[in-house]
């Protein structure tokens, strides 16, 4: 019936019972315990699975935030994951819209110098990606070297939501230029270009974030108009830290009609790629990836490799990206050719590499702790059974003799009581045969 019934439990419980000396109840809590640890870890790594679709707010149609959205949406499906692209007023719609937890979006490209202290909450930097020079087209005969020049112009200063509004202004009012005579215009950036080529407007500000790159151009090309001249541009950079100096070299938009006809000092602040403290810390390296890949180019403004980079500004680099810039891809990425396999895989080892620096110490300590246990109860057994064959060597009467078989008939009892497990079977039985040893000299003993 025994044997019947052994066989009916799991085998780690007879695992248990039969190398530890376990009680049935005991070993099954233990081999429970174990399975709810088990299970607890399947979860996690169910749960921390990257999700397989994220949301990007870009910019505008048309504008440079909306093809790098683009970019980075073809580069995601070859591995796997899918980029909904939602577009955006500009900059600062993208930066309210990563505030909210109720829009639902994961990432977003947001100009330095617009977060201010009361929204960087729940959200991390992944690095600056790209330089945002600010473009300010304006007619005039001559060329003008200062902001304050435009004052009592009519300005188009960019549409409601863009990061173009919020440079314009703060660069304005440093100038001295906060209102009548002049007139303000939140235009888009098509219509502002239209504007200034019909002679409606004087100047337009414009930058990537909302102005489509067709519209530079034509902008450019326009022989009425004149490209503003940063020559301010070092002060400009050192009032405020976020914003870079560029050089646009003569002839680089167009050798042969030599435009610019000089060079050009741009300035304007970088973009960083913003992210939610939640994303999914395999998302986040794979993003980074790809932004090496869409932004790591050379191009008029920035040197092969310069992007992205982990410059901070006012959103801190996240933990993940601060990992990723100082050590890489992980190996599991870099071996394996699939996201979704080597994702697994290091999950895998994320939940099993601290369960086993902690179980293995516990499982090398407990048989240790529980073999001396063992041990001693056997030796505590031992030390009456010398003392009793110790006064066997001596001189004793029949009494005596009959007293020490008493007390041996009470070790025996108590060793008989003792519960070890199997694999103490051969000691135990060692004592047993021991004190029949015993015994038997007794018995044999002469007054």
């Amino acid at each position: 019936m025994a044997t019947r019934h052994e066989k009916k439990r799991f085998p780690i419980v007879t695992a248990l019972i039969e190398t530890f000396g376990f009680s049935p109840g005991l070993a099954s809590v233990v081999a429970l315990f174990l399975a709810f640890i088990c299970l607890l870890a399947v979860i996690w790594i169910i749960r921390s699975a990257p999700p397989s679709t994220i949301v990007i707010t870009s910019g505008p149609e048309g504008s440079s935030f909306q093809r790098w959205a683009a970019a980075y949406q073809q580069q995601l499906a070859t591995h796997g994951i899918k980029l909904e692209v939602r577009p955006s007023g500009g900059a600062f719609d993208n930066l309210q819209r990563l505030e909210s937890a109720e829009t639902h979006v994961d990432i977003g490209f947001v100009p330095s110098g617009l977060a201010k202290e009361e929204n960087r909450q729940g959200l991390v930097s992944l690095g600056s990606i790209a330089y945002q020079p600010l473009w300010v087209f304006y007619r005039s005969p001559a060329p003008i070297g200062r902001l304050s020049e435009l004052s009592g112009k009519r300005l188009a200063i960019g549409a409601a939501g863009s990061g173009t509004r919020e440079l314009a202004l703060t660069l304005l009012q440093a100038n001295g230029v906060t209102g009548a005579p002049t007139v303000f215009s939140d235009l888009d950036a098509d219509a502002a270009a239209a504007g200034l080529l019909d002679g409606k407007l004087d100047a337009v500000f414009l930058m990537g974030d909302s102005a489509p790159t067709q519209t530079l151009r034509t902008l450019i090309h326009a022989p009425d108009i004149q490209l503003f001249n940063f020559t301010q541009a070092d002060a400009y950079v050192r009032r405020y830290s976020y914003l870079n100096k560029m050089e646009l070299p003569e002839g680089s938009i167009d050798l042969g009609k030599n435009l610019p006809a000089q060079d050009v000092t741009l300035i304007g602040p970088t973009v960083e790629l913003v992210a939610r403290k939640e994303l999914n810390s395999a998302l986040s390296d794979l993003l980074i990836e790809v932004a090496q890949d869409v932004h790591g180019k050379s191009s008029l403004l920035q040197r092969r490799g310069e992007f992205p980079a982990p410059i901070e500004h006012e959103i801190a680099l996240s933990d993940d990206a601060v990992r990723y810039y100082k050590s890489g891809k992980g190996f599991l990425y870099k071996t394996l050719n699939s996201f979704w396999l080597a994702s697994l895989l290091n999950r895998i080892l994320v939940a099993i590499v601290p369960m086993a620096l902690v179980m293995i110490p516990a499982i090398r300590l407990v048989p240790v702790a529980y073999k001396w246990g063992i041990q001693m109860r056997i030796y505590r057994s031992y030390r009456p059974l010398l003392r009793a064959e110790r006064d066997a060597s001596g001189p004793m009467d029949q009494a005596h003799v009959q007293e020490l078989l008493r007390h041996l008939d009470e070790i025996e009892q108590q060793v008989n009581h003792l519960k070890v497990p199997a694999s103490f079977a051969g000691q135990f039985y060692d004592l047993r045969s021991h004190i029949d040893f015993v015994r038997a000299r007794l018995k044999n003993a002469r007054p």
